[in-house]
């Protein structure tokens, strides 16, 4: 049986851990918080010291931290290369990398881990921190064969969906980010829509009900427009998140000279959120960069 480790602990990963755990897995993990770690190891389980140890007690390594540069630390450390967990695993390990990034870095990566004797699954992730902690979120991945042989039971155990799309690195990260292109325009499109309802005088909460059982509505609109309504901005998907994803959906277009207008206006309203302050709270915030409403406080 191969063995499997899991790094960071957030959102997403500690449900991604407890899915893993949950279906009869012995897993290590490591957060850069001790004490997530620590927490998750008293439920069942092993919390590792450092990245190295990780790298060394597993055959299959999952990395769900933030972005590319967090993924770099969790392979090849902040300063000397034994701080990561890559200089430690063993040949023919494999690192499955659930970020959203750009695609060219990830094709980048898999050459890297490669030349280090190491398998490598592209392998980004959506579904939010409700499906992560029951085991059904979407996987969009792309790697070779041997890698899939390895993993596969890890995967299973986390998604409801993995998807295959490639045998090389690349083609998970393209779906990913068309699928944040539509994920971040469909929020500031549901937060534009309520808040217009909120300047008209329309009852929030009616509209929320009509809204959901009609043609316009979207799962971001039903999901977001229910925090706006409770007036909580618990960051379960910070503003920030899609600065940077919407930022790379533009930097490909881009590269490619290709327009994305939606794209933009979506970017350049969580910039403004971002920048006005919103930046750690959840995505639906968004909503509050629209002057002249009064939001909902929800429930004292």
């Amino acid at each position: 049986m191969s063995t499997v480790g899991l790094s960071g602990l957030g959102a997403m990963g500690a449900g991604m851990a407890q899915s893993l755990r949950r279906a009869g897995h012995t897993v290590h993990v490591f957060d850069v918080r001790r004490e997530a770690a620590e927490a998750f190891a008293k439920e069942g389980g092993v919390a590792c010291a450092n990245l190295a140890e990780l790298g060394a007690a597993c055959d299959v390594v999952i990395s769900v931290v933030g972005h590319a540069a967090q993924t770099e630390t969790v392979l090849f450390g902040s300063g000397a290369q034994d701080q990561g967990c890559a200089a430690h695993m063993k040949p023919g390990s494999v690192f499955v990398m659930c970020s959203t990034v750009d695609p060219n870095w990830s094709v980048a990566l898999e050459a890297r881990l490669q030349a280090m004797g190491l398998r490598y699954i592209d392998a980004p992730i959506s579904g939010g921190a409700a499906r992560a902690a029951s085991g059904q979120i979407t996987m969009m991945t792309a790697g070779q064969p041997e890698a899939y042989a390895m993993a596969e039971p890890f995967l299973n155990a986390m998604a409801a969906k993995v998807y295959r799309l490639g045998d090389q690195a690349g083609a998970g990260s393209q779906v990913k980010i068309i699928n944040q292109l539509l994920a971040g325009v469909h929020i500031a499109a549901a937060a534009e829509a309520m808040a217009l309802g909120l300047r008209e005088g329309v009852n929030p909460e009616a509209l929320y009900e009509v809204i959901t059982h009609s043609a316009g509505n979207s799962w971001m609109f039903e999901n977001r427009m229910a925090h706006v309504l409770a007036g909580d901005y618990t960051p379960l998907s910070a503003v920030d998140i899609f600065v940077k994803d919407l930022g790379i959906v533009l930097d490909v277009a881009r590269a490619s000279k290709f327009p994305l207008p939606l794209s933009s206006t979506a970017h350049q309203m969580f910039m403004q959120a971002s920048t006005a302050g919103f930046a750690k709270e959840d995505d639906s915030a968004v909503i509050k960069i629209f002057p002249g409403i009064e939001l909902p406080k929800g429930q004292a």
